[in-house]
């Protein structure tokens, strides 16, 4: 993974609804999906569906396959592993996977 330049700082941790997506629009000009599952996990995506090409994965249904935290896509319903960016159901299909942290009850997003 590449060295984090820079971390934007995106929303409380509470203005997420757990389950539930938003988008954020970093410091590079980048959207991306952040992801507050029911245990707080925090997780950031790319928020653009690689089978669409639209910017949408932050609307997604978000879920759990055999223990794996996934979105589903609100276009083709293609699953993504919130942990890695892997598409569950196009082998080799992948979107990009942002690290994220939480300070002081706020949602950072690191970018290089």
């Amino acid at each position: 993974m590449t060295a984090v330049e820079v971390w934007t700082p995106v929303c409380a941790l509470t203005d997420l609804i757990p389950g539930r997506g938003a988008a954020a629009l970093l410091e590079n000009h980048e959207q991306v999906a952040i992801f507050r599952s029911t245990g707080d996990e925090v997780y950031a995506l790319s928020n653009i569906d690689p089978f669409s090409g639209a910017a949408v994965l932050s609307r997604g249904i978000v879920g759990d396959v055999r223990g794996v935290p996934v979105v589903a896509s609100p276009m083709h319903k293609q699953r993504f592993d919130l942990r890695t960016g892997a598409c569950l159901d196009a082998p080799g299909v992948t979107v990009a996977v942002h690290p994220v942290r939480v300070e002081d009850g706020r949602i950072l997003v690191g970018s290089p």
